[in-house]
């Protein structure tokens, strides 16, 4: 069996031409386009299926108004004039949704439970990064750009938003559609001789 292959205009809006968004027109992002961004995120494959990843949307002004003095100062206007911003957090107790998301192996609900929630933070962390990762694919195959941040307070974003302990912010993306000058010029990508090597 052979898998499909995305066409150039495919490969060019999930890869070649993906860019950070630093600006964006003010035409909302209905809720309908964020559920199904979520819908099409979800099904790319994580560790033993256990889907760590949550998201809020950061869509009123109440909501922006908690989050932008927790984000670098160079990153408040992006995220002030996005019409949404996702926070991307990883479930520490990811373990408790085990007996539905991997059925197929008894007790392991129990295992992770007895890990604790330091013992389960890398693979949340690991497994939540990667869904974020299709988040962000997922977004643009919506045709919506993305500016993807790592320059907050994570701590705070953590506490703000998902206080009690059992989630920790992975990373804060903008989303909207772009503004004519939201792009910077394409920077250059490292020569695959640089990068690849075969064993």
């Amino acid at each position: 069996m052979r898998l499909p292959r995305l066409d150039a205009a495919g490969r060019a809006a999930l890869f070649t031409e993906a860019r950070t968004a630093n600006t964006f027109t003010d035409e909302p992002v209905t809720d309908e386009t964020l559920r199904s961004v979520w819908e099409l995120a979800q099904w790319p494959p994580t560790a033993a299926n256990t889907q760590p990843l949550r998201v809020t949307y950061v869509r009123t002004g109440e909501g922006k108004d908690r989050l932008l003095p927790l984000l670098a100062e160079g990153n408040r206007p992006k995220s002030e004039a996005a019409p949404a911003v996702a926070l991307l957090a990883a479930d520490l107790d990811f373990h408790e949704h085990v007996p539905v998301t991997f059925p197929i192996k008894p007790g392991f609900r129990e295992s992770l439970e007895e890990q604790g929630r330091d013992g389960r933070a890398g693979m949340a962390r690991f497994n939540g990064s990667l869904q974020a990762g299709y988040f962000l694919l997922a977004a643009r195959a919506h045709g919506l750009a993305t500016g993807p941040m790592a320059g907050f307070d994570a701590d705070a974003v953590t506490r703000e938003f998902f206080p009690g302990g059992r989630h920790t912010v992975l990373l804060v993306v903008n989303l909207g559609h772009p503004a004519g000058d939201a792009w910077q010029q394409r920077l250059p990508r490292l020569d695959s001789a640089e990068v690849l090597s075969f064993a």
